[in-house]
């Protein structure tokens, strides 16, 4: 029987036999690591290519080195070889015994070797009643002075570790006996287990690198043993066993402890959540093990092994069927450790071959995730077109992005604060904005803190390190949101943050690949062409990710992209070529795009500056403080032709504009000490004495008062200071955060307004004229009893009102002497807006390949 036969697990044969192409295959019968390889290993291998055209080092002498270094042994006690097979290979012929004996089942090499010598075998049956564990006492009593002994430890295909004291104390008390023990599986077992520590003279110990490392195709094992042995070996070994890149790659991998701790921890974890899956499913009896991997034996009137694997295979999933192991029979097979949604879709595919009733929720709803190469990759805007285009094709969607740090947010119809990228996103799915679309929000109020917002009410603030250690715990309530939402829906569209490629962020990870993995989501990255670069930025990104991760990307999509598609030449081939990934659509950059942006990424880089109107009758100033919040109050003024709407955040750009607006802030206090040593809040109150209007929203409205307090130190230490004095306005911030969705009346006016409420602070507007009165009569908006031109107002989304705005900006066109527009020049609407974005995007993606991995 061939290697390939014997194991069972080669993908291409179990894609000739199925017709599902290998990249559909789950393989179960794999046992290697299910995390994958490390990130570093791909820039590793990519820097060792330049060393191809030398011969590698003929005795691998610094891996040697490092083993040795590792293990705190000496160098001559290693041999490293071309995977731990060849290493095997190569004992019975330096060993002078004259038969073997062999705990099974077991490894089939272990015989295989020894018939490839000519060496006598005896085995020791290991006992299904006791669970195939090896039994000391037993071994001990077959023990012969001529036997070489080997075993598995973790044993294959059992799983199960021997006791290793008992084991060290019969290897002691038999000196005329080698005992050679493969460890290949112990990194996926506690260390503490292995035998290396103090070894006997009598004891060899193999181990292969590949399963822990998830590197089979580099081939890498090493024996620690006696001088005497190793050199024997060593003599036998071909010269150039081990290559350049299998060197360099065992060095790097013995100095990261850390991920293999990372997978002992995910090893066990899914191990025991597949045990228990295996062991509620009807007919199947698993055994609990200690490496990655369980034995299973299926009690089954018509079903066997073999036959479960045939019809698991026409399911795109491969086992491996045990019936060639000696001691096992056909009811055998093992299974590997996978990720969660792998071993999800085995027991379905299991209880749908044995016909038993599911214990577990079916399979998720599809999802598609937008992650980008950085932060203001478009990621938000391209989940709202896609959105909107599966809206507009009848299918049921909706967004999700489980933590959005913005400091622009809205409050829905219950009172629950949320990004204001997913209420657009709501939008285009023509639904309600629901917090479980953005569970967490993250609202920065200093250079190393945020307010953190969880299912839409504040927790408290915190420094970045605190939140970090707690992330995984609020990743709990993330997924129930996430599976809330998505039992409603047909389609989900997530959105990342950031880059999924942030190493120094990836371990807490809770918005990119975790949620992605999660969610089942098939990943397309996003690159913003326009800045250059986004080619290096597809593979840069794709190098330092994890293989589970890579596995999660389908591929590409280019944004904002100018000029003729066919500049960009070979690139996309070439880009492809080396990641292994398709391009999904090149998206062209479109102008005036009419959407809110996401953050103040784009405010803080200008945006309004590239949009000015320099030629309109008015002139109006936003301030830029650098804790501004929800910007997009004002972007219903940039649609106005008569409007020059600019950002201000010099003394010496202010000039003497028509209005001068004071956006919100999500920490007034240290706003408050910008204005004044900025000179920009002199500034204002000197075009307070002139015609210029004054305006103030949340926020704003609280600096243009005379006090703020901060008794419970929200944004401070607890001090009370002096705002611009331009309102007879007291302000005390306090503990209970106002949120609220309301509708209001403009009272000089009498135009009707809509928007919500997000404040801290708590306002004693007695002295002030009333201006705005929210339906249940209270006031939220006030302006000075002897200058009307100054006033604030704490309704966001004041100036979304079409009418009102127009009132607005013909009084300060008559305070101008320009006559009164009186009607209605632009209308502030989203809805064409995203019709508008959904057909260019539409007409630039390949929507059959977007439904195709969507598998609708």
């Amino acid at each position: 029987m061939s290697k390939t036969e014997k194991h069972g697990g080669n993908l291409r044969q179990a894609s000739q036999t199925s017709g599902i192409p290998q990249d559909r295959l789950i393989d179960f019968s794999a046992s290697i690591n299910p995390l994958g390889f490390p990130p570093w290993l791909r820039p590793l291998v990519s820097a060792q290519v330049s060393n191809l055209s030398h011969y590698p080092d003929s005795e691998a002498k610094e891996l040697v080195k490092a083993l040795a270094t590792h293990h705190q042994i000496e160098s001559d006690q290693i041999i490293v070889g071309n995977g731990a097979s060849e290493l095997l290979y190569l004992l019975p012929q330096v060993l002078e015994h004259k038969r073997l004996l062999v705990p099974v089942p077991s490894y089939t090499d272990y015989i295989s070797m020894a018939k490839v010598t000519g060496l006598p075998i005896d085995t020791l049956p290991l006992l299904a009643k006791n669970e195939f564990r090896l039994d000391i006492c037993q071994l001990a009593s077959m023990l012969q002075d001529d036997h070489l002994v080997i075993l598995g430890h973790p044993n294959n295909p059992t799983g199960k570790l021997c006791d290793a004291e008992a084991l060290r104390e019969l290897v002691l008390g038999h000196p005329q006996n080698y005992f050679v023990v493969d460890e290949s599986f112990i990194d996926f077992a506690s260390p503490e287990h292995s035998l290396h520590r103090q070894r006997p003279a009598n004891l060899i110990i193999v181990q292969s690198m590949t399963k822990s490392w998830a590197i089979p195709g580099l081939r890498l094992g090493y024996a620690l043993a006696d001088q005497n042995v190793i050199i024997a070996m060593r003599h036998l070994r071909p010269d150039w066993s081990v290559n350049t890149i299998a060197q360099a790659v065992g060095i790097r991998a013995l100095q990261d402890c850390e991920f293999l701790i990372r997978t002992r921890n995910y090893v066990r974890q899914q191990r025991l959540d597949l045990f228990s899956q295996l062991k509620s499913i009807h007919g199947l009896s698993p055994l609990s093990g200690d490496a990655n991997f369980l034995l299973v034996r299926i009690d089954h009137p018509t079903l066997d092994a073999a036959t479960l694997t045939r019809k698991l295979l026409t399911q795109g999933i491969v086992i491996r069927c045990c019936d060639n192991f000696q001691g096992l029979d056909n009811r055998y097979f093992r299974v590997a450790v996978r990720t969660v949604e792998e071993q999800q879709q085995l027991c379905d595919g299991l209880r749908t071959c044995l016909q038993s009733k599911r214990t577990k929720k079916g399979r998720k709803t599809p999802a598609i995730m937008f992650q980008g190469t950085g932060s203001n990759a478009g990621k938000s805007i391209l989940t709202a077109a896609l959105c909107r285009i599966l809206q507009q094709n009848g299918v049921s969607v909706a967004p999700f992005k489980a933590q959005n740090m913005s400091l622009n947010s809205c409050v829905t119809f219950q009172g629950d604060e949320m990004g204001r990228a997913q209420v657009l996103q709501a939008q285009a799915c023509r639904l309600d904005a629901d917090v479980r679309m953005n569970p967490v929000l993250l609202k920065p109020c200093s250079a190393t803190g945020s307010q953190v917002i969880v299912n839409g009410k504040v927790t408290e603030t915190m420094h970045f390190m605190d939140y970090a250690k707690r992330r995984q715990e609020i990743f709990g309530q993330v997924q129930q949101c996430y599976d809330s939402l998505a039992s409603e829906h047909q389609v989900m569209v997530l959105e990342g943050a950031g880059s999924p490629a942030e190493i120094n962020l990836k371990q807490c990870d809770i918005v990119n690949m975790n949620m992605a993995r999660y969610a089942a989501a098939k990943v397309l990255l996003v690159g913003d062409i326009d800045r250059g670069g986004v080619f290096a930025a597809f593979v840069g990104t794709m190098e330092l990710l994890n293989e589970w991760e890579r596995q999660l990307v389908s591929g590409f999509v280019i944004n904002r992209f100018r000029g003729d598609a066919n500049l960009l030449g070979n690139a996309l081939d070439l880009t492809s070529t080396h990641t292994g990934k398709p391009f999904f659509g090149i998206v062209p950059y479109l102008q005036n795009l009419g959407l809110p942006e996401e953050d103040s990424v784009d405010f803080k880089d200008g945006i309004f500056d590239r949009d000015t109107n320099p030629d309109a009758e008015l002139d109006i100033a936003l301030i830029d403080l650098p804790h501004i919040s929800n910007f997009t109050d004002f972007d219903a003024l940039r649609i106005e032709p008569d409007v020059n709407l600019r950002r201000v955040c010099h003394v010496d750009d202010l000039g003497q504009p028509d209005a001068v607006i004071l956006p919100g802030s999500k920490n007034v206090m240290a706003d408050l000490n910008y204005l004044d040593s900025s000179q920009l809040g002199g500034a204002i109150k000197h075009l307070a004495t002139k015609t210029t209007e004054i305006v103030g929203i949340c926020g704003g409205y609280q600096l243009l008062g005379n006090t703020i307090a901060d008794p419970f130190a929200i944004e401070s230490h607890g001090k009370t200071c002096s705002g611009l004095g331009l309102l007879p306005l007291e302000t005390t911030l306090e503990r209970q955060k106002t949120m609220t969705n309301c509708r209001a009346t403009h009272l000089p006016s009498n135009c009707k307004l809509s928007g919500y409420e997000i404040h801290h602070g708590n306002s004693d507007d007695t002295n002030l004229q009333p201006l705005i009165e929210r339906q249940d009569s209270a006031t939220i908006g006030g302006c000075h009893p002897a200058h009307r031109q100054i006033w604030g107002t704490y309704l966001h989304g004041v100036f979304d009102a079409d009418p009102f705005r127009r009132w607005f900006l013909d009084r300060l066109r008559q305070r101008k002497e320009l006559n009164p527009l009186k009607t209605v020049q632009a209308v502030y609407d989203l809805e064409p807006a995203l019709d508008r974005l959904a057909d260019h995007v539409r007409a630039a993606i390949d929507m059959d390949r977007i439904y195709q991995v969507l598998d609708l």
